[in-house]
């Protein structure tokens, strides 16, 4: 099983309209306390693992802004994953980033500490776009922003766009497209962009300020990202997600293969031991938790095997590959035919799933109806 560390670092120049994660402005003070935390947490944390359990395959500083932070900042927190954990040779270390956050220097003391993976965050390639969305950069940080990764020595970028925008046309779509691939990015996340309770566009879409993208039109938009980036040598490999040959992101294939996986920091969840825990959503109450010496991380569910064989199916079910059966009969000692029978084969019949060389997955039909698909397994 795959030992994945996720460490949340929730601040941000600004909030974004339509984001719902845990995340906001901080100042030094906060962020020196956060810090000082997260740290602990690292040494509460690895105090009780074995020696298996701290050897990692991945890492991943998500947020929240990572690159809001200053290099010194960025450095600490490597430093302390070093101290606490075992950190291989060669594996996967991403760091999230925000194209109007990266300064040259800040990117080549993120390669010499280790990291060999940036997720840039962009969104858009229209002005326009992104002041709706609410992003502090604009289209020209953009292109400066890979440059500047590139000359950093990193070789393997994401970059994350989001289509379905209130106001996004299909042209705007195809032109973001476009510029992400002529910029030679190894890895494309496409997002549709979902109106989120508790965020600034939920607000406007009650008020009736905001009209959703037409789902005629998202659909559209989401069908051709598939054909055009095949075209571009893409694979296809998740919902939402393509890769040039050897660049998937092994960290998010903890995820979809449901392995094991600790998350540190405020708001981060952990699937650990046979079970859920999630770390308090607030700096205070973090913070005052890791100060008295009380583990953060609070249960939330005991994960049973029929929790595990139910989220092995609908997370496989989301790579296009889908679920190998023989690995779950290894896993669970059963048959996926024997626990889901009924629904697989309701979902063959109808044209949305297939099985083929002893893979279930979705087919080209299924793929825009994953969701309904998903529920039969939970």
């Amino acid at each position: 099983m795959s030992n994945g560390l996720y460490i949340h670092i929730p601040f941000c120049i600004r909030k974004c309209h339509y984001c719902d994660f845990i995340s906001f402005p901080a100042g030094a003070a906060q962020i020196g306390q956060y810090l000082h935390a997260l740290q602990g947490e690292m040494a509460l944390v690895s105090a009780h693992m074995t020696p298996e359990e701290k050897n990692l395959t991945s890492i991943f500083l998500g947020g929240g802004t990572p690159t809001c932070l200053n290099s010194c900042q960025l450095g600490n927190i490597m430093a302390n994953i070093r101290e606490y954990f075992t950190w291989p040779a060669g594996i996967e270390v991403t760091v999230e980033a925000n194209p109007g956050t990266l300064t040259l220097d800040k990117l080549k003391q993120l390669r010499q500490q280790g990291v060999n993976r940036l997720s840039i965050g962009i969104q858009a390639f229209q002005d326009d776009l992104l002041a709706k969305l609410g992003r502090i950069h604009r289209k020209e940080d953009i292109s400066k922003g890979v440059t500047m990764a590139r000359e950093a020595g990193f070789a393997n970028l994401n970059l994350d766009l989001i289509y379905g925008i209130p106001g996004q046309t299909m042209d705007q779509w195809q032109d973001s497209l476009a510029r992400a691939v002529d910029l030679g990015l190894e890895h494309l996340a496409a997002y549709s962009l979902k109106i989120e309770e508790g965020t600034p566009y939920h607000e406007a879409y009650k008020k009736g300020n905001l009209t959703p993208c037409e789902e005629e039109l998202e659909l559209e938009m989401y069908l051709y990202t598939i054909e055009f980036l095949k075209s571009q040598g893409f694979h296809h490999y998740e919902i939402s997600n393509f890769a040039l040959p050897g660049k998937e992101s092994r960290h998010n294939l903890i995820y979809w293969l449901n392995h094991t996986y600790l998350g540190l920091g405020p708001g981060a969840h952990s699937s650990w031991r046979n079970r859920r825990t999630a770390n308090p959503g607030t700096l205070e109450e973090y913070v005052t938790n890791i100060s008295t010496g009380v583990f953060p991380a609070q249960v939330e569910e005991i994960i049973t095997p029929e929790i595990a064989m139910a989220e092995t199916m609908f997370l496989g079910l989301r790579l296009t590959e889908g679920v190998d059966l023989e690995a779950f009969v290894q896993r669970f000692g059963v048959r996926a035919e024997d626990v889901y029978g009924e629904a697989i084969n309701n979902f063959v019949d109808k044209g949305l799933l297939t099985l083929k060389e002893g893979r279930l997955h979705l087919t080209r039909q299924g793929l825009p109806l994953a969701n309904l698909v998903f529920q039969a397994f939970v």
